[in-house]
């Protein structure tokens, strides 16, 4: 199975459904009246952790996600049906981000966020009726679905990570401590792809996550680069592993200076964890000698000797890990921010912009009303021009020099600026005429 950390996606809620224009047309019932239905909303799209998945692979495959949209309102004031939920599961430990800032960190089972709200049904002609507007021939189209440019970032969740050149011998290490199996060879860049494996031992247990090796520059991207440091930012320590061989033309000692100077480029708070240094391949002549050499340079620090090929060493390591473990605060995710303001509430601000042409205004109210409004209905123009002036985009587009015939867009509508005004129609004053382009 191929290992995927990182994709870009795009969500869409579904858009609503349309209001219903209808009068109630019944034997004897002389002046029925409208009835026209509200439609159904349309499909929210949220994500939610899942233990059982441990790769992005899916979305690689398929980056749009489209949320079904509300059935349209019908007459007899029956409203349209709602289009259910798209619950999409990701794996635990991904981190959403949405249109660049953060959304959610996804870090225990079941943790659900909402990526794209689905649009509100429009409203249908009985809810405009009034006492001086008994009749009315007006209905609302459906709110569109939100859309939103997602980005997902796993970070693997684990109690331990294994850190250090290529070829030091860390898939080994997880496969002699866990039931895992991970690629393992006699050359360099065997594990492409970050692996976790449960240890068992003496009644307890810890996750281990093997990660790809490091090499120098890896922070800024060289090698297999930065793409999995973010891994263990998650880990609550680091096993070191060294290979007393050395890696590229340095040493052991030289080595450990270059790994840990890569995790402190990379994050603070990643050099930050407590570490433990493990040399390896003690069955070599070189390994008893430079594991004595180690300990003398870093006499502050644990430092253990194994052998992954005949498992000396590797009992005491796990004794440690263990008791180590069981002190270590478990790691907490970044701090999620609230819901924007303006997802929670629709404010009727605007901004205008003067384009070739003529003007076009922005907002999330006014660029709403415009999407909802059935311009192909007379009432529904007057009712929008009405909306805008109450707002202040009529004062607005004169203070910014609107002259006869100049084209105004918002949203998706496009209209051309009259000062002719409307006829009268029932229960709204008078006000200016849109001719649609």
């Amino acid at each position: 199975m191929n290992f995927v950390d990182k994709v870009k996606v795009f969500a869409k809620g579904g858009k609503g459904g349309d209001g219903a224009l209808s009068f109630r047309r019944e034997k004897y019932v002389e002046f029925g009246g409208p009835d026209g239905g509200m439609g159904g909303k349309g499909g929210d799209i949220h994500l939610v952790a899942d233990a059982t998945l441990g790769t992005l692979l899916d979305f690689s495959r398929r980056p749009r996600l489209l949320a079904g949209d509300g059935r349209n309102g019908k007459g007899a004031n029956k409203t349209g049906e709602g289009a259910e939920d798209m619950v999409i599961k990701v794996p635990i430990g991904t981190v959403v981000y949405k249109n660049d800032r953060l959304l959610a960190d996804l870090a225990k089972p079941g943790d659900r966020v909402l990526v794209a709200r689905g649009g509100r049904g429009g409203r249908g002609n009985l809810s405009f009726k009034t006492r001086q507007n008994t009749a009315p021939r007006i209905a609302e189209k459906g709110e569109p679905g939100e859309a939103a440019e997602l980005e997902l970032e796993l970070k693997l969740i684990a109690d331990v990570g294994l850190a250090g050149f290529p070829n030091a011998g860390k898939s080994t290490l997880l496969s002699r401590m866990t039931m895992a199996r991970p690629k393992i060879a006699e050359y360099p860049f065997t594990t492409l792809a970050p692996h976790l494996g449960v240890v068992e031992h003496k009644r307890y247990s810890f996750v281990m996550a093997d990660i790809p090796g490091l090499i120098e520059g890896a922070h800024a991207g060289k090698g297999l680069g930065d793409a999995f440091l973010r891994h263990v930012e998650r880990t609550r320590m680091l096993v070191h592993l060294v290979d007393p061989m050395g890696f590229g033309g340095r040493d052991a000692l030289d080595g450990i200076r270059v790994i840990e100077g890569e995790l402190k480029a990379f994050s603070s708070r990643l050099a930050a964890k407590p570490r433990v240094l493990v040399v390896n391949k003690l069955d070599l002549p070189e390994g008893p000698v430079v594991l004595e050499a180690v300990r003398r340079r870093y006499r502050a620090r644990r430092v253990f000797g194994i052998s992954c090929a005949t498992g000396q060493g590797i009992p005491e390591l796990s004794d440690f890990l263990v008791t180590e473990v069981q002190t270590l605060p478990r790691e907490s995710g970044p701090v999620v921010p609230g819901p924007d303001r303006e997802s929670l509430e629709v404010k009727p601000g605007f901004l205008i912009e003067r384009v070739s042409g003529g003007f076009r205004v922005r907002g999330p109210y006014v660029e709403r009303i415009a999407t909802m409004a059935d311009m192909t209905l007379p009432e529904a123009v007057a009712r929008f021009q009405f909306a805008l002036k109450k707002i202040g985009v009529d004062r607005a587009l004169k203070k910014a020099g609107i002259r006869e015939g100049d084209a105004v867009r918002i949203g998706d509508v496009e209209f051309e600026w009259t000062d002719a005004p409307f006829a009268r129609l029932p229960r709204l004053p008078r006000t200016r005429r849109v001719r649609l382009l």
